[in-house]
């Protein structure tokens, strides 16, 4: 199939953009917006987001990020936002891509509203159809694209970071479609930054990439030189998967079909494929196993486990979320995954590193990605455990009980009120801007 036009994308997002969202879509998109601010709002404090944002702070201009004190250029607080909500690697995530489509789109969403805002069902849906468009962009690359080594949220994120922001200025179809090729020549990030700071960089810099690439299109300038000679979206698919990719998962179904209701949330702040491995290891703890009784552990699990989170031994809490032995050592140990069981210290812990030496992965490609079954060899035998579908994931979804707990884990008492404040933003016509509505709720950090 032929790819279709970057107009024919601008058209059918400002067609999508003109209407109402449905109300399951609305849903999915307010839970994608509160996860993912509540992810950035947790690693607000963190040394890293606290020396980037030194780093990037400047008198006068926009506020810096959710929860960060001080002022930022646009883009660079477009950069700083989403570098912070996928730090931890907590925030959303879309298993058929591995994207994770809120980071990039909040980051735009944050830096690109202008003056005081736009209607708060227009905030809703830039957001949504940014996040929608770069997972039909990872559809009709995956799986190659990511087989390649690519970091796809860094590669895709920026398409949706340009859509977000260039519905968040009024851009036309035009002008929209000129964004979207100034942003698709500025895709990037490997997989080889993953367990390094690298990893969410790549987010921010795709939030940045794409607000800049909008703000230029609304400009005009060399742009318009520019734009007739840019390649069309099939160059794209080609840079990104040379050898196999789907057009048509692009524009098929657009603004009736949603790929982002197939988003989900992570109980666990590391990779998700080790997730269900984490399940198994929790469900072994709460059934009463001693981890200075395991001998060995076989951790059955898919492919994808050894080949994204083969780290066996790692020094640091980043490195952490990059091993799967980690996570069911944490989970066997402690009995739960939270942030404290991916930190510096917990890397270090003596109990976890002797059980992360006795865990074999053992690749299993009949093994579901969402499944994984632990066998635990104790000194009275071998014990199972086994999980066939993790939390989080499509078939066991977290509840919005179960998002709002892990967001009340990473800001204590900002949980409530934000959910309340975003559950308001689908009929609030007033000018509503992502940093007001943490106002409102009570979040944000007055900037200096």
């Amino acid at each position: 199939m032929t790819a279709p036009s970057y107009e024919d994308v601008a058209g059918a997002v400002l067609g999508a953009a003109a209407r109402p969202l449905p109300e399951d879509v609305a849903a999915a998109a307010r839970r994608t917006l509160f996860n993912v601010l509540a992810v950035a709002l947790g690693a607000s404090g963190s040394p890293q987001v606290t020396r980037l944002a030194a780093a990037l702070a400047v008198p006068a201009g926009v506020p810096a990020a959710p929860g960060v004190p001080g002022r930022a250029r646009p883009a660079d607080a477009a950069l700083l936002t989403g570098f912070a909500a996928h730090l931890d690697d907590f925030d959303d995530t879309h298993l058929a891509t591995v994207i994770h489509p809120g980071a990039s789109v909040l980051g735009a969403a944050w830096a690109a509203v202008p003056g005081t805002g736009v209607p708060g069902p227009d905030l809703l849906t830039a957001f949504a159809l940014g996040c929608e468009v770069q997972l039909r962009l990872g559809l009709a690359v995956s799986p190659e694209h990511y087989d390649r080594g690519w970091h796809i949220t860094g590669t895709c994120g920026v398409i949706g970071a340009a859509v977000t922001a260039g519905l968040l200025g009024s851009l036309d179809r035009d002008r929209l479609a000129l964004a979207l090729r100034l942003a698709s020549l500025q895709t990037l990030g490997h997989r080889e930054a993953f367990g390094t700071e690298v990893k969410p960089f790549h987010a921010g810099k795709a939030a940045a990439n794409g607000l800049l690439a909008a703000a230029e299109a609304a400009r005009g300038g060399f742009a318009d030189e520019a734009g007739a000679a840019l390649p069309g979206i099939g160059g794209l698919l080609r840079a990104l998967a040379p050898g196999e990719r789907s057009p048509d998962r692009l524009l098929d179904g657009f603004g009736t079909r949603w790929d982002l209701l197939d988003n989900t949330f992570k109980p666990y702040p590391c990779g998700i494929v080790a997730h269900p491995g984490i399940d198994a290891a929790v469900q072994a703890h709460r059934r009463g196993l001693d981890p200075a009784d395991v001998a060995e552990v076989r951790y059955r699990c898919h492919p994808l486990v050894p080949e994204l989170m083969g780290r066996l031994d790692p020094s640091t809490g980043l490195q952490a979320r990059f091993s799967a032995v980690h996570g069911v050592a944490a989970g066997l140990a402690r009995g739960t995954g939270g942030l404290a069981e991916f930190s510096d210290a917990a890397a270090a812990d003596p109990l976890l590193s002797g059980l992360r030496a006795r865990i074999e992965l053992v690749p299993d490609p009949r093994m579901p990605r969402d499944a994984a079954t632990l066998e635990i060899r104790t000194g009275a035998g071998v014990v199972e455990s086994a999980v066939e579908h993790a939390r989080g994931s499509l078939e066991r979804p977290l509840t919005d009980d179960e998002l709002i707990a892990k967001a009340e884990a990473l800001a204590p008492g900002r949980a409530r009120p934000l959910w309340d404040a975003l559950a308001r933003l689908a009929a609030d016509t007033r000018p509503r801007t992502v940093a007001a509505v943490l106002d409102e709720a009570g979040q944000q950090v007055p900037v200096s």
